[in-house]
């Protein structure tokens, strides 16, 4: 599993969402029996476009050649780098890469998300050069950092359980599916959003994480209602309304375990507003803008389609916190017993 992370960890930021282009009419917009835009439905955000554009790339619109040459080199890295697996084989030495999986369970997309009828080279539209206006990029980044360090060497502190990440410990989905600010990831980028008068239920598969979010009549309403700021729950604390066809939900009050691992950390004041507007029948345009004077020092904004997905939905299962937590804390209390002078490994 080290493996795996150390290569998604570089596409954790690297995987949004992803469209086909091609709006429909108001009236071609499936509707709920009220008349409101229905969002019920299963719904994907695979895509190899990038959240932040790199630095090597000036422009947000990619050319379809352009955008095929990107999403050609991603395809040969996951195909050079899959390694398969033989089960009589013998457990790996500590200095060897076992691998990760092998190419046929990832799934991060295979294109680049067309968003309005663009190729898109990056999810952040504003600020214009496609970047995260961090104050300080290093600061706000510390705990990610450390973590993928930790996942490209396999080495770290996991002296106790709550040393491991939250996703190994299998209590929220890594590279920020759930949100707020929901980005596309290795794999398992599913969706199930159930719609009511009064509420909107978003399951995230991975890791089976849910949103329910309360509806509100106004804005206002619905920003009133947020719990107070000493509650922080997993994925924060969302309200929504609607404005026009296009739902709205505002999160505020983010754990701070999430946010300090999160690709959009932030503070007790931060604030994420999101809006998903059914543009067609396979094809939601979703939006997010991200203020935090604490950790950027402007409010950025970024655009992707969620879209309906083809085939059958698998169960994401996440394991590595209900059998691979004995393994781990057992090579931390050998460590130990080695440090004082204890038995060597294998002995």
């Amino acid at each position: 599993m080290a493996g795996v992370f150390a290569r998604s960890r570089i596409l954790i930021l690297a995987c949004a969402l992803a469209a086909s282009g091609g709006w429909a009419s108001a009236q071609d917009v499936p509707r709920t029996a009220s008349g409101r835009a229905d969002l019920t439905g299963t719904w994907t955000s695979r895509t190899m476009t990038p959240l932040e554009r790199p630095p090597s790339q000036p422009r947000l619109v990619l050319t379809r050649e352009e955008a095929d040459k990107l999403a050609g080199r991603t395809a040969a890295f996951f195909a050079a780098d899959s390694k398969q697996t033989d089960p009589n084989a013998p457990p790996p030495r500590e200095s060897s890469d076992p691998g990760g999986y092998n190419a046929f369970w990832v799934d991060p997309g295979d294109g680049y998300s067309v968003v309005k009828g663009e190729i898109r080279a990056s999810g952040i539209v504003e600020p214009a050069d496609g970047r995260i206006p961090y104050r300080d990029r290093a600061a706000s980044t510390v705990l990610q950092r450390r973590i993928g360090l930790e996942y490209a060497t396999g080495r770290g502190d996991y002296t106790d359980p709550e040393d491991l990440p939250l996703r190994e410990r299998c209590l929220i989905g890594f590279g920020n599916t759930g949100g707020p600010g929901m980005l596309g990831s290795l794999y398992n980028n599913t969706y199930q959003f159930v719609q009511t008068e009064t509420h909107m239920a978003m399951l995230i598969e991975m890791v089976h994480d849910m949103r329910i979010i309360p509806i509100f009549p106004t804005a206002a309403a619905a920003r009133a209602a947020h719990r107070p700021a000493a509650i922080t729950p997993w994925l924060g604390d969302s309200v929504g309304w609607w404005e026009g066809d296009t739902f709205v939900m505002e999160t505020a009050n983010v754990h701070p375990a999430q946010s300090a691992e999160s690709s959009i950390p932030l503070t007790k004041d931060g604030r994420i507003v999101e809006r998903f507007t059914r543009v067609g029948k396979g094809e939601i345009f979703y939006q997010f803008e991200v203020t935090d004077p604490g950790h950027y020092t402007r409010p950025w904004k970024a655009e992707y389609t969620l879209t309906a997905p083809k085939g059958s939905v698998y169960e994401y299962a996440c394991h590595e916190g209900n059998y691979a937590m004995e393994g781990i804390l057992g090579g931390a209390r050998l460590a130990e017993k080695q440090a004082a002078g204890g038995a060597a490994p294998g002995k």
